[in-house]
C-alpha cells in the first residue's frame, strides 16, 4: 500500500516537471528571444513585464525593439508603460521614436512626451523634426491650385504682375501643437506680395528690384504663431500681365461714350417729338385760318344785310368779291 501510494506520488512528481518543462519550453518559444534580446541590449524588461504586455494585447516586438532604440541612442527616462500608453492611444509609437532619436542626435530640445503629444495631435513628428534640420520649401501659390498659378498683383501705375515665390521654412517644435498651419504661411506670403507690389511707384521698380519685396516680407514677421518659422523668402518669377488701369480708362471711355450717346439719343427724339408738335400746330393754325376765312363772307353779308357797310366799304367789298371770285 505505501508502495503504491509512493508509486503513485512519484507519477505525479513527473506530471508535474513535465508540465513545469513544457511551460518553460512555451515562455522560452514565445518570450524568450524577445526577453534575451532586451537583456542583451540593456533595455531593462523582465519577462513578467512580457507576460503583461502579451496580456494587454499590445504589440511586444514593437515596445521592445523601441525601448532599445532609445537605450541604445543615450535617452534614459522612456519606460515601457508610457510607450504602452502611446501604442494603446493609437499613435504611431515607430515614428514618434525615431523623431526622439533624431532630435536627439541633432541637439533639439523633444522629449518623448511632447513626440507623443505632437504625435497624438494629428502631425507627422518625424518629418516635422526633419524639417527642422533640413528646411523645406513652400511655393507660393500653392502648385495644386489651378486656379491661382501665380500671385496677381497691381503697382500704383496699374500694370499687373504676375509673381510666384519660393518659401524656405524650418519647423517650430515650440508652436507645432496650436500653430497655423501650412496654408497660413502661403496666404500670408501672397498678402505680403500683393502689398509690396501695390506700394511700388511703377511696375518697373519691382521688376529692377525683386530682392526688395523679400526683405519687406523677412521684416513684416509673417510666421508668427505659426508651426513654421520662415528662413527666406525668394522671388522666383515674374510676369507681366495686364495693364489694369488702360482698361479701365477704356472701359471708363466707353461708358462715358455710351452715356453721351443716350443724352444725344434722348435729346434727338425730344426735336423730333418737338418737330412732330410744331407740324401739328402748324396745321392747326392753318385749319383755324380757313375757318376764318370762311367767316369773313358771313361777316360782309351779315354787314350788307342789316346795312352796318358804308359807301368805302361797299366799294372795298365789290373789289374784294371780283378778286376773289372764280376766274
Amino acid at each position: 500500500m505505501i508502495l503504491a501510494d509512493l508509486a503513485q506520488w512519484q507519477w505525479l512528481g513527473g506530471l508535474g516537471c513535465f508540465a513545469l518543462a513544457a511551460l518553460a519550453t512555451l515562455f522560452a518559444f514565445f518570450y524568450g528571444r524577445i526577453w534575451l534580446q532586451a537583456h542583451m541590449s540593456n533595455a531593462g524588461i523582465s519577462m513578467a513585464s512580457l507576460v503583461g504586455m502579451s496580456l494587454r494585447q499590445v504589440n511586444i516586438k514593437l515596445i521592445v525593439n523601441s525601448r532599445i532604440m532609445l537605450v541604445q541612442a543615450g535617452i534614459e527616462g522612456v519606460h515601457t508603460s508610457e510607450l504602452e500608453t502611446h501604442f494603446l492611444a493609437g499613435g504611431d509609437l515607430r515614428r514618434a521614436v525615431r523623431a526622439v532619436v533624431a532630435a536627439n542626435r541633432s541637439r533639439m530640445d523633444l522629449d518623448f512626451d511632447r513626440a507623443s503629444a505632437i504625435d497624438l495631435a494629428g502631425r507627422d513628428v518625424l518629418e516635422a523634426v526633419q524639417t527642422s534640420v533640413v528646411p523645406r520649401v513652400i511655393l507660393c501659390p500653392n502648385p495644386g491650385s489651378a486656379l491661382h498659378a501665380s500671385v496677381s498683383a497691381v503697382s500704383r501705375d496699374g500694370v499687373e504682375l504676375k509673381i510666384q515665390a519660393r518659401v524656405t521654412v524650418r519647423t517650430n517644435l515650440e508652436l507645432l501643437i496650436g500653430g497655423a498651419t501650412e496654408s497660413t504661411v502661403i496666404a500670408r506670403v501672397g498678402q505680403g506680395i500683393v502689398t509690396a507690389v501695390g506700394s511700388a511707384q511703377t511696375h518697373t521698380d519691382v521688376l529692377s528690384e525683386p530682392d526688395a519685396i523679400s526683405k519687406r516680407l523677412i521684416y513684416q514677421g509673417l510666421d508668427s504663431h505659426t508651426a513654421y518659422a520662415i528662413v527666406s523668402i525668394d522671388i522666383a518669377r515674374i510676369d507681366v500681365g495686364e495693364n489694369i488701369a488702360a482698361r479701365i480708362r477704356t472701359d471708363q471711355a466707353q461708358a462715358d461714350m455710351r452715356v453721351a450717346q443716350a443724352v444725344s439719343e434722348g435729346r434727338r427724339a425730344e426735336a423730333l417729338a418737338r418737330t412732330q408738335e410744331m407740324c401739328a400746330l402748324v396745321k392747326c393754325r392753318k385749319a383755324e385760318l380757313v375757318l376764318a376765312d370762311a367767316l369773313v363772307p358771313i361777316a360782309l353779308g351779315n354787314a350788307i344785310q342789316h346795312g352796318n357797310i358804308g359807301e368805302s366799304d361797299k366799294f372795298y367789298w365789290e373789289d374784294f368779291a371780283s378778286s376773289s371770285g372764280p376766274s
